[in-house]
């Protein structure tokens, strides 16, 4: 099982920190005027008009608006827990306390970076409730996580020294 792997060695550090370095690549491309709101609309719209029948341009916008923030929401959710569980396998006498934090400092410095660096495109905005916002998203996911193995995983959950 994943848990038996040899603590050391190339491939291990590789299958630990693999998932938050693709969490990043894909931030980094999300991230470029192609993915600006100007860019997306259409294409969602496409695809929900499809799958809900059609709406209104004022309707949209504020859909379109909502269906982007669920995005950095859940996107950045997912990159907290991918760093949650890098550093979890990383610092492996650590609690979990530690480790969500840890986790939430990258998170935030990605998200901190991502919002500085579409500062500079045209059809991209900066806004600091963005990294609210992705912040946000990683600590309800982590919070889940945690809940999860309080109820189910308990002796995993207090592995520490």
């Amino acid at each position: 099982m994943w848990n038996n792997r040899p603590r050391s060695g190339f491939w291990y550090w590789v299958y630990i920190w693999l998932p938050v370095a693709i969490g990043i690549a894909v931030i980094m491309v999300e991230s470029t005027e192609a993915f600006g709101s100007d860019n997306t609309s259409h294409p969602l719209r496409v695809l929900f008009e499809a799958i809900f029948g059609r709406v209104s341009p004022a309707r949209w916008e504020i859909i379109h608006h909502y269906i982007r923030k669920s995005g950095h929401f859940l996107g950045y959710g997912f990159i907290g827990l991918a760093w949650l569980r890098a550093w979890w396998f990383t610092l492996t006498h650590s609690r979990f306390r530690t480790d969500a934090l840890l986790a939430l400092l990258g998170t935030a410095v990605i998200a901190s970076c991502d919002e500085w660096h579409q500062s500079f495109l045209p059809n991209r905005t900066s806004s600091v409730w963005d990294v609210l916002l992705d912040c946000t998203g990683a600590i309800v996911l982590q919070l889940i996580v945690y809940l999860y193995m309080r109820a189910f995983k308990p002796k995993r959950l207090a592995r520490a020294a």
